[in-house]
């Protein structure tokens, strides 16, 4: 009886031996099984079947031809990358963060399941507000101090300019105008002294009705832009008087007065206009000196004013 049990333990041995071969692989089987299938929100339809979607990182070879349960996917090749669950037939390029001039470096490497990430390279910023940037920007520089650092995102903000120097210019500005003003007012002071001068040397120092010879250069002045306010002290008859000692022909004067019939103004003006052409440059001094000679010494002061400032202030 003890030799039959004995013989018997060889037996029982394999036999234990393929129950748990047989358990063990019957749990590997429901495992790969289990791992083979996914969830139907997980899924995408091909032909009437809920493929499961290939895993991020990866691309699909196959479609499933079981439903919840996953075709032939393959790993990503070096520089691509899908990020999400999918059922692409290939991978997404990798972004390259190196392309030139546009101010770019890589922040995170690019893997499989991942694009890479870049960023700004240092004193450069991004103006765009998408998540992604594609070209960075010089940070501005600031003369007057930084009121707000560069970031990522944002250029720099300078400081105001200094007020001081705000306050200087303006206080500059306004002592160079105050003494514009004063120098502008001492230059038309002297010039109206100077002419007060004039007259007064006009008026003191004639002499037989004759001016010397230093007052009658002061009054060598363009006589033609004066020409109306001169014939209107002048009048018709004088003027035709200066003509004729002028040398004037007759015929020139009568045509004057012949041209304009009862306007004795405007034939005067036209008289003088004619004499002053005559005269050239020492019309001035001559109108002066015939007024003077013939005894009109109020008119010869009228027009010595007239051509002293632009007008008569003088009584007839």
């Amino acid at each position: 009886m003890m030799a039959a049990d004995s013989n018997m333990t060889p037996a029982r041995f394999f036999v234990l031996l393929y129950l748990v071969s047989v358990a063990f692989s019957s749990a590997s089987s429901q495992t790969e099984e289990k791992e083979s299938q996914c969830n139907l929100e997980d899924t995408y339809k091909h032909d009437g079947r809920d493929c499961c979607l290939c895993s991020a990182g990866q691309y699909l070879v196959e479609h499933c031809i079981t439903s919840l349960h996953f075709g032939k996917c393959k790993h990503c090749d070096s520089g691509t990358y899908n990020s999400h669950l999918n059922y692409q037939m290939s991978c997404e390029p990798c972004t390259s963060c190196s392309h030139p001039n546009e101010n770019l470096e890589e922040e995170e490497a690019c893997t499989p399941a991942r694009d890479a990430k870049c960023r700004c390279k240092r004193d450069h910023y991004c103006s765009s507000n998408k998540e992604t940037c594609r070209l960075c920007h010089p940070c501005k520089k600031c003369a007057d101090g930084i009121k707000e650092a560069c970031t990522a995102t944002n250029n720099t903000v300078c400081n105001d300019k200094i007020e001081g120097g705000n306050i200087i210019g303006i206080l500059a500005g306004t002592f160079a105008l105050i003494v514009f003003i004063i120098l502008a007012g001492v230059a038309v002071y002297i010039w109206r002294r100077r002419q007060l001068r004039i007259r007064q040397n006009a008026t003191d120092h004639q002499t037989n009705g004759n001016a010397t010879d230093v007052e009658m250069q002061l009054l060598r002045v363009d006589i033609q832009p004066h020409l109306p306010d001169i014939a209107e002290v002048i009048g018709w008859k004088d003027m035709r008087d200066i003509a004729m000692r002028s040398g004037i022909p007759s015929t020139t004067i009568d045509s004057c007065r012949l041209n304009y019939p009862g306007d004795c103004q405007e034939q005067t003006l036209q008289l003088l206009r004619t004499w002053e052409e005559s005269q050239g440059k020492k019309a001035s001094m001559n109108l002066i000196q015939n007024l003077q000679n013939s005894g009109k010494k109020g008119k010869a002061e009228r027009v010595i004013n007239i051509l002293s400032h632009g007008r008569s202030n003088l009584p007839a």
